[in-house]
């Protein structure tokens, strides 16, 4: 009994260490530009300075998730966004979820969907809803370190906008560190 007892614990013991592990932990973080249609740009004057695309925000974002099975992952991420032409500053901390479409190696293009609560640092807005969608390439590198290039849908329900929310499409480059 005491043989049986000794090869099953060998063998569970050599299985357990032999298998890939089924997820690995990671750290993000990426900067995000908004470009919106500058609305003092006249059409038919050459000459007065003005870009039809301007920049409208900045979003500085940092998050810890858990990816399973290269597949799917999920994280907490927070940040800070600026919208300029607002004067809107606020802090969101939301969730994410993000499924793996194709992989190519360490090569990964994905969808994510992110949830969560948006923290408005001035008094003239109540806090609000923060909603995500995007899709992005992470593109691999060297030691862990991989590029994120990304295109995101952000609304931010703040009671005071028209429809009681803010919508912006963002561009953003960042990293992923496993």
């Amino acid at each position: 009994m005491k043989k049986l007892f000794l090869i099953l614990c060998i063998v569970l013991q050599t299985k357990s260490f032999s298998q890939d592990k089924p997820g690995r932990v990671f750290f993000t973080g990426n900067i995000n530009f908004v470009l919106g249609v500058n609305e003092n740009y006249t059409l038919f004057q050459q000459d007065d300075d003005e870009s039809l695309i301007i920049p409208t925000a900045i979003f500085a974002r940092i998050g810890f998730g858990y990816e399973f099975k290269k597949r799917v992952a999920i994280s907490f991420n927070s940040g800070y966004d600026y919208h300029w032409n607002y004067a809107v500053s606020a802090i969101p901390a939301f969730g994410s979820l993000q499924f793996n479409l194709w992989r190519n190696g360490d090569d990964v293009f994905f969808i994510d969907t992110s949830y969560g609560k948006m923290f408005r640092m001035s008094k003239n807005y109540a806090d609000g809803n923060y909603y995500g969608l995007g899709l992005g390439y992470q593109i691999d590198g060297e030691n862990r370190w991989n590029t994120v290039i990304r295109f995101d849908l952000h609304r931010k329900g703040i009671i005071g906008f028209k429809n009681n929310r803010l919508d912006s499409f963002s561009i953003g480059i960042g990293f992923s560190f496993f």
